[in-house]
């Protein structure tokens, strides 16, 4: 692995749980020091240093010889850690003050304070995870949706490098193949049947970009599907985002203009993170606070996965017909759903002359409500479909394009029958990029980029 004499041998720490009152925190330790430094400030009934890996001692942690806290002391040895180095975790009591003594007397006796990630960066240059599990740990870590973190767990179980290995291995049988031709290209002999090859790129291709195109569905069900509640004023939007939410939220108002800033909330919806945002009501103002309201209400729109439509059905169930246009002829490709509000206030059954899409809704009885969750839920899995066992990120995603348009030129340049050498010259591209995605091959740049991701903990 290219780059591991780079790496820094010193012992570090961390606080590796959140800080503030709780009823435990760990202090993290690792390094060829990790014990011994510990070692100095640890009494209890058994020596560190002498104590086997995968023991917990039970002692007080001292400073200037006064006890501090009374801790559990974890122990893991080289190379059965997490990091593959000596390890040290010490449980103390929660609570700022405590947990900063003990990182204070550890820094105190040459081991320093670890950077952003730097755990698990040891563990990936010790071999004890590869690339795309180490950013499979941060997207465990930062999961806001059950079904994200599913998915993130079976990329760090090795999903995603089982795919990646099983692609290197196709190409590597084939470009070995191919420089056994070029050994014997005097004798115009040909190792690599070009029928079979073709349909293996081809295969490939469909594969690469397969993978590729799930990074949308990916940043989903890493960040949650966001959604934007519009409408005119007094459709209701307050009262459903209060109803989708169950409990008052936004401020419910017979006054036109009631929101002038968006809202945004989160809720659960089948596992599914979901991120609603309560936009001002669109239409003709004057208003200067206002109207910065609906502009900001555009933008955020264009950030989001899908958008809600709320009409008030009471003034007719054509009455917002032309802000759906809108917003979907301004808006290409974000799914426009059209709720149908308050039809508990009209007289009039619901139109079956409108498209069968629309949901008839009261946010004030509930009715339609489950129904919207379940549109919501269609809309989710319709585009998180291909994230099965991998959370394919920017990162990877750019990989994948190159790996693509890699093995498209090695198919273009057979089926223009070029020469052998020209064929290997784009596969071995494309393997390349295939170790760029696992870390077969790394630079300390794209390291610092990967793991800033992470909290000091971990």
């Amino acid at each position: 692995m290219m780059g591991a004499s780079m790496v820094d041998t010193d012992t570090i720490c961390a606080l590796a749980t959140p800080r503030g009152v709780a009823g435990l925190a760990v202090v993290r330790v690792s390094g060829p020091r990790a014990i011994e430094a510990c070692e100095i400030f640890f009494q209890g009934s058994f020596n560190l240093q002498e104590t086997p890996g995968y023991t917990i001692r039970y002692g007080w942690w001292l400073n200037d010889d006064s006890r501090v806290d009374s801790v559990t002391v974890s122990v893991f040895r080289c190379p059965h850690s997490y990091t593959g180095e000596d390890v040290v975790e010490i449980g103390c009591h929660g609570g700022s003050f405590t947990s900063q003594v003990i990182i204070d007397s550890l820094l105190s006796n040459n081991v320093r304070l670890a950077n952003p990630g730097e755990f698990t960066r040891r563990a990936f240059v010790n071999q004890k995870l590869d690339l795309t599990q180490a950013e499979a740990v941060a997207d465990i870590i930062h999961a806001e949706s059950l079904v994200g973190a599913q998915t993130a767990a079976r990329q760090l179980a090795g999903g995603f490098t089982r795919r990646i290995k099983q692609l290197r291995e196709g190409l590597l049988d084939v470009i070995g193949l191919l420089e056994l031709e070029l050994d014997f290209s005097e004798e115009d002999v040909e190792f690599v049947d070009r029928t079979r090859l073709r349909t293996l790129l081809c295969d490939l291709v469909a594969e690469v970009e397969l993978l590729g195109a799930s990074a949308q569905g990916a940043e989903i069900l890493r960040s949650g599907f966001h959604i934007a509640v519009v409408g005119y004023p007094n459709a209701g939007k307050s009262s459903l985002f209060n109803a989708l939410l169950q409990r008052s939220r936004a401020i419910v108002s017979e006054i036109p203009g009631t929101t002038r800033d968006y809202i945004q909330e989160t809720i659960l919806i089948d596992g599914y993170s979901v991120h609603l945002s309560d936009t001002a009501g669109i239409r003709q103002t004057d208003d200067i606070i206002e109207l910065e309201g609906i502009t900001l209400t555009r933008s955020i729109i264009e950030q989001s996965d899908a958008v809600v439509v709320v009409n008030d059905a009471s003034n007719g169930f054509e009455h917002s017909d032309g802000l759906v246009d809108e917003v979907r002829s301004a808006f290409h490709g974000v799914p426009v759903v059209v709720l149908q509000n308050k039809v508990d206030l009209t007289p009039r059954l619901f139109d079956t002359k409108r498209p069968e899409s629309e949901i008839p809704c009261s946010a004030h009885t509930g009715v339609g409500l489950q129904s919207l969750r379940e549109r919501i839920v269609g809309m989710i899995t319709s585009k998180t479909g291909g994230a099965s066992d991998v959370l394919v990120n920017g990162r990877q995603a750019t990989l994948l394009g190159l790996i693509s348009a890699s093995l498209s030129s090695a198919r273009a340049a057979l089926d223009l029958g070029q020469p052998a050498d020209l064929l290997a010259v784009d596969i071995r591209s494309a393997i390349r990029l295939l170790g760029d995605i696992s870390g077969e091959s790394w630079n300390p740049d794209v390291l610092d980029s990967v793991f800033s991701r992470f909290c000091i903990g971990k």
